[in-house]
């Protein structure tokens, strides 16, 4: 059965609203191994773009769907790099602005202690990404699109949070399928009411909703404490959800339709160098998926692999898998470990 109905006729598959930042991982190539050290010690990085919704782009567009991008980004080198990184890869950036205050991009530095064990380091004073105002959303561009997709982060301050529910309000205008990627990041929010206050106004309005059970939580904090995953999902139907994704990391996920059926996944059993990522492979090849019009265990495994492709790599954009890459990395992890290994 096909949950969601994209418009054929409009030119762009997918736009992307939220947050983009740069990411410092520590070497890792033929040349310079800085391998599972405390930040302190390593003295050589890598640069990649950054930003869950940005690496989402890049993974569409890796599979073949035209994908634009809304958002704002610093004025200075680091800003021209984005936008060229997007550029090169056949993103849309007609819809990405420097900020005219000196805000810059965040600078993500990651450390990565042992497969199990890594964390990052912010620096997000007077932040790019959430200058984004809602002078810089506008009705055609999203009218174009078959769907838009908010990151929650983008909630998280004004003017940010003003310009993605106009987003939101436009796509609900003009018939543009909604996904919200609740995405939660504790970095820029005041208090837990917020939270609930912003992801609920969204949530209420999309059509795909993806999530961890944490983030759903969050939203929920002020609507009813406590749901089950089944109570959620039922919650959010009743409002306009046609899909709801709710993730347990190690312990897999599951997608609940809004006919009443749940299908649910494992991950791929492999060896991972970073805790982090995995989501961003995840929701772009689940939303191939959908727009290849796939049955939706089939978008789930799709995107568990490759998810554990990108926890096993050393970034989370760059090395984003195109579709006959995971195609082979499922067809080998089922002859390595059975045919029905990532399906519950």
């Amino acid at each position: 059965m096909k949950y969601i109905e994209f418009d054929e006729s409009r030119p762009m598959d997918l736009v992307l609203l939220g947050r983009v930042a740069i990411d410092f991982n520590p070497a890792y190539n033929d040349q310079v191994k800085e391998e599972f050290k405390p930040l302190k010690k390593v003295h050589m990085f890598e640069k990649f773009v950054g930003g869950s919704p940005a690496n989402i782009a890049v993974g569409v567009t890796k599979h073949g769907l035209k994908a634009g991008f809304i958002g704002k980004v610093s004025d200075d080198q680091f800003g021209e790099y984005v936008v060229d990184y997007f550029d090169e890869r056949g993103i849309d950036t007609s819809q990405i602005t420097k900020c005219t205050n000196g805000e810059k991009l965040g600078l993500t530095f990651t450390e990565m202690l042992s497969p199990k064990e890594s964390s990052i380091l912010m620096y997000r004073n007077r932040i790019a990404d959430l200058q984004l105002h809602v002078d810089d959303i506008h009705e055609d561009y999203i009218k174009n699109a078959k769907a838009i997709l908010i990151s929650g982060t983008a909630l998280a301050e004004s003017p940010s949070r003003e310009a993605a529910i106009k987003a939101v309000m436009l796509a609900k205008k003009v018939n543009t399928k909604i996904i919200f990627d609740i995405d939660y990041r504790e970095y820029n929010w005041k208090n837990a009411d917020e939270i609930s206050i912003y992801y609920s106004i969204v949530a209420k309005e999309a059509d795909i909703i993806m999530g961890s059970r944490e983030e759903f939580d969050l939203t929920e904090k002020l609507i009813r404490e406590g749901m089950t995953d089944e109570e959620s999902a039922a919650y959010w139907q009743a409002k306009n959800a046609k899909i709801v994704v709710i993730k347990h990391g190690m312990k897999g996920s599951t997608a609940y339709t809004v006919d009443g059926q749940k299908f649910s996944i494992k991950p791929f059993p492999v060896e991972a160098r970073k805790g982090f990522g995995g989501g961003d492979g995840y929701g772009s090849g689940f939303l191939y998926g959908l727009y290849q019009g796939w049955e939706i265990i089939d978008c789930l495994e799709f995107g568990s692999a490759e998810a554990s492709m990108m926890v096993k790599s050393n970034n989370c954009s760059d090395s984003l898998p195109g579709p006959d890459e995971v195609h082979a990395f499922i067809k080998d992890e089922k002859e390595k470990f059975g045919e029905m290994i990532a399906r519950v």
